[in-house]
C-alpha cells in the first residue's frame, strides 16, 4: 500500500495571502506616528461635524485656530523643558500677569511696542527666578512652579484690582487679522512651533536637553554646563509665556479677573503628555504636542457647538484624553521598537 502525501485543503490553499496594503480606515491610522492619536482626534472631529454642520464653517475653523494658538506656544516651551527633565506649572500664570501688566500700561497710554518690549522682560525674568529655584535649591520643579502659578495667579487680580480693563483697538490685529486666509495668532504659534522643534532636533542645546532629560549626571560628565542650560530653558519657557499672553490680551482686546492662569496651563500640559513628551524627561516630541493641542481644541469646540451643559464639559473633555492617552500609548507599545 503505497503512501501519499496529504494534500493541503481547498479552504486553506484558497486566494492569496491577505495584502497589507487592504488595511484601511482605523487600522491604518494606527500605524502611522502618534497614529492613536490622530485617530481619536478625526473621530472626534468626524462625529462633530455630523452633529454640527457649523463645525467646517470657515469662521469657526478660523475660531479655533486663534484658540489653539496660545496653548500651543506655551506646550512649545513647554515641550522643550520637559524634554529636558523639567517642569513649569506657571507658565499659565506667568501668561496672565503679563496680560494684565500690559493692558494695564496700554490703558495708561504707554505705547504697544514699549509694552510688548515690558512685558515679555517681564515674562522672561519670572521664568528665570523660577529656574534659579529650581536650579539651586533641593525643591522639586513641580512643587516649586505649582507655588510659583498660585502666587502669580493673585499677582494677576492684584494688578487688575478685579476689574475688566479693555485696550480699545490696541494689538487688535494681530489678535483678529489674517495673512492669506491664516489668523496671525496661527501664523506666530506655527513659527514657535517649528523653531521649537528644528532646535530640539538639529541643535546643541536641543540635543543637551535630551540629554538632561536622560540623566542629568551623565549629562555633567560629559562636560554639559546643566545649570546654564536648566536657566535657559526656564527663561525661555517664561518669554514663550508671556509672548502667549501678549497673543490672547491681542485676541480678547481686554484683560479680565482669570483669564489665563493655572487651567490654561492644566491644558498645555495634557496636550503636550498625550503627545508622547515624557514627564520623566528624556523624550519630546513637537508633532505629537501639535496633535495634543488641536485635539484639545476640536473637543472644546465640539462641546460648545453640541450646546453640551457646563457641568458635563469637564467630564467629557477628561475622559476624551483619558482615551486619546491610552490609545496612543497603545499604539506606540505595539510599533517596533515600541517598549
Amino acid at each position: 500500500m503505497s503512501l501519499k502525501t496529504p494534500s493541503a485543503s481547498p479552504d486553506v490553499a484558497a486566494g492569496p495571502p491577505p495584502d497589507e496594503s487592504s488595511v484601511r480606515g482605523p487600522r491604518k491610522l494606527l500605524h502611522l506616528p502618534h497614529g492613536g492619536l490622530l485617530l481619536v482626534l478625526v473621530l472626534v472631529a468626524v462625529f462633530t461635524a455630523v452633529q454640527a454642520d457649523s463645525f467646517t464653517g470657515q469662521q469657526n475653523l478660523l475660531n479655533v485656530l486663534r484658540q489653539v494658538s496660545v496653548n500651543a506656544v506655551i506646550a512649545a516651551g513647554l515641550t522643550l523643558l520637559m524634554t529636558a527633565g523639567g517642569m513649569d506649572f506657571s507658565m499659565g500664570s506667568n501668561a496672565a500677569v503679563t496680560l494684565s501688566v500690559a493692558a494695564q500700561l496700554l490703558h495708561d497710554g504707554w505705547s504697544t511696542p514699549a509694552v510688548v518690549v515690558v512685558g515679555l522682560a517681564l515674562a522672561t525674568a519670572i521664568g528665570l527666578v523660577n529656574g534659579l529655584v529650581v536650579t539651586f535649591t533641593r525643591v522639586a520643579p513641580f512643587v516649586a512652579t505649582l507655588a510659583s502659578a498660585m502666587l502669580l495667579d493673585g499677582v494677576a487680580l492684584l494688578v487688575l484690582d478685579g476689574m475688566s480693563v479693555t485696550i480699545g483697538d490696541r494689538m487688535t490685529g494681530l489678535g483678529n487679522d489674517e495673512l492669506a486666509g491664516i489668523p496671525y495668532l496661527t501664523v506666530v504659534a506655527v513659527l514657535v512651533l517649528a523653531l521649537t522643534g528644528v532646535t530640539m532636533k538639529y541643535t546643541t542645546f536641543g540635543r543637551d536637553a535630551f540629554a538632561m532629560g536622560g540623566n542629568e549626571h551623565v549629562a555633567r560628565l560629559s562636560g554639559i554646563n546643566v545649570p546654564a542650560r536648566k536657566l535657559a530653558l526656564y527663561a525661555l519657557a517664561g518669554a514663550l509665556a508671556g509672548l502667549a499672553g501678549l497673543m490672547l490680551l491681542s485676541r480678547l482686546g481686554a484683560a479680565a479677573p482669570n483669564t489665563a492662569g493655572l487651567m490654561t496651563q492644566l491644558t498645555a500640559v495634557a496636550a503636550v503628555v498625550i503627545g508622547g513628551t515624557s514627564l520623566a524627561g528624556g523624550h519630546g516630541t513637537i508633532l505629537g504636542t501639535v496633535l495634543g493641542v488641536i485635539l484639545l481644541g476640536v473637543v472644546a469646540n465640539a462641546l460648545n457647538l453640541l450646546q453640551v451643559d457646563s457641568n458635563y464639559q469637564f467630564v467629557v473633555t477628561g475622559g476624551v484624553l483619558l482615551v486619546a492617552a491610552v490609545v496612543n500609548e497603545f499604539q506606540r507599545k505595539s510599533a517596533p521598537g515600541g517598549h
